[in-house]
């Protein structure tokens, strides 16, 4: 039996792994990449014919980085059962449609220009929405701590990973010809006491720990100390008229941060100004958000058992058709603007760029991870002209960086959670995947540190004998 890596390996994102017991191949998420756009589009069509033709997959979370190319490999005839959490499973079913329709406009949009793929041929989407739809189709709900035999000598267990809602630790439990092993894939890891989700279980009896380093090589911030900067760059952003700009993405970014403008408001620490969720897809996951409670904390549970809605601060409007979007674009009323996409890539946010990236008296606020080459870094790194709809534009406004909204475990908290595995288990082998190369080397020197096995830092194509 062996692990390979594949996506994700030597990056961030398109998460994709395979596990392989006995002659049977089961799948470890099936995610977009993200980034340059001529090569993310080359990666994701280059689905391997060995996933293809994989037995089943198990997917850890809804983000799309883990779940959004799932639609290509069953429109290039994967027929396996796909196994993920309830929540999960809701969540791709608006997810996976969205992006779906996303791509089919960009290729129309493109097509009208006159574009061609470099075989001359009309771009075409990477999906349809009908392939999104048969996607979902083969979904198989999976509460936690529900062991199931999926494979020949593979049973799977979910745990709580405290990332997203309804996302989780991977666990299988392989057996080939007498020999037994239990790998743990963390998927993404989530922080301790965040208020918004439980704290990541530790599963017991591990020997394969496949973990994520996204931030091996910081440490975020107390969120009360987010709270507080976050409500500070609102005032003074506003004080001057302007507005305040928050790309996200539409799962667990945009709730984090209603829920932090939620706090700021019952401590009077927030102008009274309108919030505007412009987009559909974050509106749709809010709330199913509110449908699945038991997902949650324990206080955020109890206030949406009691009708309290933790997820609307006052003044919060939700724009979902087009036309009060653009209506919103060209208004000079200032306001705080929540939309997608959250690596400021794609979605209305782009629209609001347009229109106020020149103005000094906005702010962009940047509350997550940005990989490279997309345009969220390019404003990450300060940069003062930055394309937006392949135009160049002068970025005027102030751009702030907020790393205690990230859902994603820092130094401190993967190398705990490493340590507390190992405690629980027989650890044997420790595998970094989806980081940068700088993360992940000193993510590796800290567990090698800590006194755990030493870490493999994963490369794409590479096997780990199990």
């Amino acid at each position: 039996m062996h692990l390979q890596f594949h996506g994700a390996a030597d990056g961030v994102t398109g998460s994709l792994h395979r596990v392989h017991v006995d002659g049977v191949d089961v799948l470890l998420d099936c995610g977009l990449f993200q980034g340059h756009r001529a090569e993310a589009n080359r990666l994701n069509r280059e689905v391997p014919d060995w996933a293809v033709k994989a037995h089943c997959l198990v997917l850890s979370h809804a983000h799309l980085d883990h779940s959004g190319n799932i639609p290509t490999l069953v429109k290039r005839g994967f027929r396996g059962n796909i196994y993920c959490t309830p929540p999960t499973r809701d969540l791709c079913s608006v997810m996976l449609r969205d992006a779906a329709m996303i791509q089919e406009q960009d290729a129309r949009y493109l097509n009208r220009r006159g574009a061609r793929e470099r075989n001359g041929d009309a771009v075409a989407a990477l999906y349809t929405v009908h392939d999104a739809q048969r996607a979902v189709s083969q979904m198989i709900s999976l509460p936690l701590h529900r062991p199931l035999p999926i494979a020949p000598g593979v049973t799977l267990t979910f745990h709580d990973s405290a990332h997203v809602l309804g996302s989780a630790l991977v666990q299988l439990d392989l057996a080939e010809r007498g020999k037994q092993r239990r790998l743990l894939f963390t998927g993404d890891l989530g922080r301790e006491e965040l208020p918004l989700l439980s704290d990541p279980e530790i599963p017991e009896g591990v020997e394969v720990l496949l973990t994520e380093s996204t931030y091996g090589d910081r440490l975020h911030p107390d969120y009360h100390e987010t709270d507080a900067q976050l409500g500070r760059i609102v005032r003074e952003t506003i004080g001057r008229g302007g507005r305040v700009y928050i790309p996200t993405f539409a799962l667990e970014r945009a709730q984090e941060v209603l829920f932090a403008l939620e706090r700021l408001h019952d401590e009077q620490a927030l102008p009274r100004v309108p919030i505007y969720i412009d987009s559909p897809l974050a509106i749709a996951i809010t709330e199913i958000y509110k449908l699945h409670p038991e997902g949650l904390s324990e206080e955020v549970r109890a206030r949406i058992l009691g009708r309290d809605d933790p997820f609307s601060p006052p003044g919060l409007k939700y724009v979902s058709d087009v036309e009060s979007s653009k209506a919103l674009q060209k208004s000079d009323e200032p306001c705080i603007v929540i939309a997608g996409s959250g690596m400021c890539e794609g979605g209305r946010i782009l629209h609001h760029f347009r229109q106020g990236l020149g103005n000094a008296d906005n702010s962009v606020v940047i509350v997550g991870f940005m990989a490279q080459h997309t345009l969220g870094r390019r404003l990450l790194e300060r940069r003062t002209r930055v394309k937006v709809f392949g135009v160049e534009r002068d970025v005027a406004a102030q751009v702030h960086t907020i790393n205690g909204l990230s859902a994603h475990g820092d130094q401190q908290d993967l190398v705990r959670f490493a340590r507390d595995v190992a405690a629980r288990g027989r650890l044997q082998h420790l595998a970094l995947v989806h980081g940068e190369e700088e993360p992940r080397r000193i993510l590796a020197e800290r567990l090698d540190e800590a006194g755990l096995p030493p870490p493999v830092q994963a490369e794409r194509g590479a096997r780990l004998e199990l």
